[in-house]
């Protein structure tokens, strides 16, 4: 016990006098590795059509391989939290580069689908990593100015492959997509492997007491991963039957099902654990992180192929003294708009609060949604409603992280917020159906109205529901910290 205090003590004297230790160079660390891993996500529908035509496979196929990408990427972060928590970010984060650097090599020689979801499933536990950590970090370290912090860092990760949208597909044309990923792959996993050393969490009473100056109403009781979503047994026991679920469905040729079966599950089985064993509120802010983050997973993925659909993708638009065909036009703005946004609407509610930001922000995706289905058709209109779809969409990963922490308290943020940014896994289940509902139709239209109409009910729901609801627990968990230091 003795040689452990003593490797503490050390690692604090470090810490102490290192020149990054401090909030904002931390913040900035933060922001660089989350634009290293940022094309894993928004570069992946470049590669898509190339993938379809070299191998000749179907597109709902391939778009399993960011469903599994998004799925690990999520749902291992409260892992990788537990771990930030409790032995700091920088091994987690280095571990992290790794896999980036390792999932992408492996995407340039991958010649089967398997090969593809293996190779995504491992650039989703570094991505993952990288972006549990540097989410949770921003947290700890602007305890009174959470939203702006959580927003900044995360538009490095909404914002970061806007530079190299033109880079990658013009590399993809001249030297092939495998090239492509195996470059790409290698430079952003040794970015990340760097940074990764100079990272570091606050120590306990570094920041003294926080004075939260926000709108944002904010708990003093810190509640652990494990109270807000139950107990392990159940947790242990619910995964045993949804794997011997998926066997058994995999068994009788229904691959194709399992992820809506999955949905579903986590849906009645998870939401039932934590309504009866943890924090029931947690379900409703899963619940709206899901249908809003459905949408723009969906368009994330199929930006390429929508506007391949639409036929306007290769249509020169001008805007702004621009001239650039749609959808080269369009990534770009989205691109920088859904890392713009993480940032303002951060600001916002820290001024207005979160769920009064949320409706405002739910509510104009619903809106720029439903007019993309009516007027998406004309290549200046895809270009400027899918930016403002993108502006109104990336504000999820600044508000949920934000909201998360004032209900639950900021000690354990990096596992608490990772919990809840698995709803972005289990959204991503949902992203192979949009493309078999266009191709069963033959249009985006229903993949829209049904996206529309998720984020309008969200809307509502932040507003009507959910404030009222946090207000009410949050004046529980302080109660009962007033009542123990009497």
């Amino acid at each position: 016990m003795d040689e452990v205090a003593a490797a503490m003590e050390t690692k604090v004297s470090q810490q102490k006098h290192s020149l990054f230790a401090s909030a904002w160079p931390q913040l900035v660390i933060g922001v660089i590795c989350m634009v290293m891993i940022a094309n894993l996500q928004y570069g992946w529908t470049f590669f898509v059509p190339d993938i379809q035509k070299h191998f000749g496979w179907d597109r709902s196929a391939i778009q399993i391989a960011f469903t599994l990408f998004v799925l690990f990427e999520t749902w291992l972060v409260p892992v990788e939290g537990w771990f930030v928590d409790r032995f700091g970010p920088q091994i987690v984060v280095f571990v992290g580069g790794l896999a980036c650097a390792f999932g992408w090599g492996m995407n340039s020689y991958a010649s089967s689908l398997g090969q593809f979801y293996f190779a995504q499933i491992i650039a989703g536990i570094g991505a993952g990593a990288v972006y549990g950590t540097c989410i949770g970090n921003a947290l700890k370290w602007f305890p009174s100015r959470r939203g702006i912090a959580a927003g900044l860092t995360a538009a490095g990760f909404g914002a970061g492959s806007a530079l190299t949208v033109i880079p990658i597909q013009a590399m993809i044309k001249s030297e092939g997509f495998q090239n492509t990923f195996l470059y790409f792959g290698l430079g952003q996993g040794a970015v990340i492997c760097l940074f990764a050393f100079a990272m570091v969490a606050p120590r306990a009473g570094q920041l003294g007491a926080a004075v939260v100056k926000h709108a944002a109403f904010h708990s003093l009781k810190e509640i652990s991963g494990r109270e807000i979503i139950g107990a392990h047994r159940s947790w242990i026991i619910a995964a045993a039957v949804a794997l011997a679920g998926g066997l058994l469905m995999w068994s009788m040729g229904l691959n194709f099902y399992i992820p809506l079966a999955l949905a579903l599950y986590i849906f009645i089985v998870g939401g039932a654990i934590v309504w009866s064993q943890g924090q029931p509120i947690f379900t409703l802010m899963y619940f709206m992180f899901v249908i809003v983050g459905a949408g723009g997973l969906i368009v994330t993925a199929n930006l390429a192929p929508i506007s391949l659909d639409l036929k306007v993708g290769t249509v020169p638009v001008t805007l702004a003294w621009m001239t650039l065909p749609a959808l080269t036009f369009a990534a770009t703005l989205d691109r920088t708009l859904n890392g713009l946004t993480r940032p303002f609407f951060g600001w916002v509610s820290d001024h207005i609060g979160r769920e009064n930001t949320m409706f405002i922000a739910f509510f104009l995706e619903g809106v720029g949604i439903f007019m993309l289905y009516k007027l998406g058709s004309d290549p200046v209109w895809f270009v400027i409603l899918s930016g403002l779809v993108f502006f109104a969409w990336g504000e999820i990963y600044s508000l949920f992280p934000a909201t998360c922490t004032d209900t639950f308290g900021s000690k354990n943020a990096s596992c608490n917020a990772g919990i809840l940014y698995t709803a972005k896994g289990t959204a991503a289940l949902l992203v192979p159906y949009a493309s078999t509902i266009q191709k069963s139709t033959g249009s985006w239209d229903m993949v829209f109205i049904i996206a529309a109409a998720a984020n309008i009910l969200a809307a509502l729901l932040a507003i009507g529901v959910l404030k009222p609801w946090r207000r009410k627990v949050i004046a529980g968990f302080n109660d009962i910290v007033h009542k123990n230091q009497l």
